[in-house]
């Protein structure tokens, strides 16, 4: 890793920590440079704006959210056998990320819940994302009742929910405990219930 690099990255951090400061809107180019030790202007020779500085912040979160996918061992069959304790398999290292970092967390839920993030969200790139999308379709294949709910709805629901429950977990106001993670996943999962019923064998006639 670069000195280039690292500087990016410590700029990255110190835009999260300043959120979780003084908020979406309240942060300045000062606090940043302030707390990642550099001036203004040479915050400035690596990102343009704050607006660009918030949406890589946003970016190197997701790409750290998208690589926890792609080291889960993931097996369909398990979705047959067992298929919520297959969804809690993958969902539990999801949370857990979160509940571990605590900056992210909170810059992600407030870029997430932002005016400035649904005129983002129409041209972002999301192919780092593509191991994810391809359980998706194994679940829907396997379960084809999922098909009848709104896919957007169903995945926004189960990921900003998990976000929020987390951030909820990082402020203090949940403990940090496997009852919460019981707990948060019997209320996401209560939705998907109903769903995950594999197709019935066709009678022959």
């Amino acid at each position: 890793m670069g000195v280039l690099d690292d500087t990016k990255t410590r700029i990255i951090f110190a835009t999260m920590k300043a959120v979780r400061q003084y908020g979406l809107e309240g942060v300045r180019i000062q606090n940043v440079s302030k707390l990642a030790g550099i001036s203004p202007g040479a915050l400035y020779r690596y990102f343009d704006s704050k607006d660009q500085l918030l949406i890589e912040c946003f970016t190197y979160v997701d790409k750290q959210v998208a690589m926890i996918f792609e080291h889960l061992k993931f097996n369909p069959l398990t979705l047959l056998s067992d298929p919520i304790g297959a969804v809690k398999s993958l969902w539990l290292p999801y949370f857990r990320f979160w509940v571990a970092h605590p900056d992210e967390t909170i810059f992600y839920h407030r870029f997430r819940d932002s005016t400035f993030f649904p005129k983002y969200d129409k041209s972002r790139d999301v192919t780092y994302f593509k191991t994810f999308v391809e359980m998706v379709h194994a679940f829907q294949k396997i379960f084809p009742g999922l098909k009848e709910i709104n896919q957007d709805l169903l995945w926004l629901h189960i990921l900003t929910s998990t976000v929020m429950y987390a951030k909820y977990v990082v402020e203090g106001v949940l403990p940090n405990n496997q009852q919460t993670e019981e707990t948060v996943f019997s209320l996401l999962s209560t939705g998907l219930r109903g769903y995950l019923k594999p197709e019935k064998p066709k009678k022959a006639k």
